[in-house]
């Protein structure tokens, strides 16, 4: 029998970059994501066209778009806040414009200053502005499954976001756990209802390991039918609405437990545990990737000597 064929998404240059305090030049972006496009994504999230001074990190997004070797075979996204933001992405060629807005009000307002209203007004301009251009959207929903300021969002009202984005005609929607607050049982139940309601959706999961479930919910998204994930290179990112968060789900630990497991990831694993290492000199700090610190499974250790 044929594999499930699943699709990562590496989003570390945007998520994991746009929280570090150190500027990583913008030759060192280039560099890591045309290393990157070798090791066999669906998509790279190479930058986010915000204002440069709300993300100093990433004031270049337009030199690094168009300083990447683009490989046929990936989609190179943007994370696009506005309609200015959509207007320069488009002039560099982005593939899929991904817009992002909370589930949860009060995220929304912490996050954005806004509120959810005006956040999907704002966006439906950008996805009308998308759909003129051809280009692809995809709308991120950040804690879909919960939040730390008010608590568990309701499958019903998810549902309500998801419905009016399905509306207007995105290509995909990615359901976020922003802040690591999923289990389990309730990510099968989201995943069961939006892929039932629109079967043809793109549909993507988001997955944080702030409680140290992120690998158990991207493996119970597989088991109820999804077969795109978002995740970061050595699990670098994280919410900042989340203390003591452990960032996102990390890309190799993920590709290692679904290529275990008889999975076809079409992902080269070797180069993302030597990127994810060099990584580490990049941003002058250890990551917290399990599977960097002890290797896969398959590396074997001499037996400990006898006293």
């Amino acid at each position: 029998m044929t594999p499930k064929r699943l699709f990562i998404q590496e989003v570390v240059t945007r998520d994991g970059f746009q929280a570090e305090s150190q500027f990583v030049p913008t030759a060192e972006k280039i560099q890591l994501i045309n290393r990157l496009s070798n090791a066999g994504y669906a998509k790279i999230e190479v930058t986010s066209f915000t204002s440069p001074k709300a993300i100093p990190m990433l004031a270049d997004a337009e030199q690094v778009m168009q300083g990447i070797k683009r490989n046929p075979g990936i989609e190179y996204t943007a994370l696009i806040p506005n309609l200015k933001g959509a207007q320069r992405a488009g002039a560099v060629h982005v593939d899929e414009f991904n817009l992002v807005m909370s589930a949860s009000e009060a995220h929304n307002q912490a996050n954005l200053r806004m509120s959810r209203s005006d956040s999907a007004a704002a966006l439906h301009a950008v996805i009308a502005f998308a759909n003129q251009a051809g280009i692809a959207s995809n709308v991120s929903l950040s804690t879909s499954f919960g939040c730390p300021i008010a608590g568990a969002i309701s499958l019903k009202d998810l549902m309500h976001w998801v419905d009016y984005f399905a509306n207007l005609g995105v290509r995909g929607l990615t359901i976020c756990d922003t802040t690591g607050m999923a289990n389990p049982a309730q990510v099968k139940a989201v995943c069961y209802a939006v892929q039932d309601k629109y079967p043809h959706i793109q549909w993507t999961l988001h997955f944080h390991n702030t409680r140290g479930m992120g690998l158990a919910n991207a493996l119970a998204a597989v088991e109820a039918g999804i077969v795109r994930f978002d995740s970061s290179l050595g699990g670098l990112g994280g919410c900042p609405y989340a203390p003591g968060a452990t960032g996102n789900i990390c890309t190799e630990e993920l590709v290692h437990m679904f290529d275990l497991m008889g999975y076809d990831t079409n992902m080269n694993l070797d180069l993302l545990l030597e990127c994810s290492n060099d990584l580490q000199t990049l941003i002058g700090r250890k990551l917290p990737s399990q599977l960097l610190m002890a290797g896969k499974v398959d590396r074997l250790h001499s037996a400990p000597q006898q006293p």
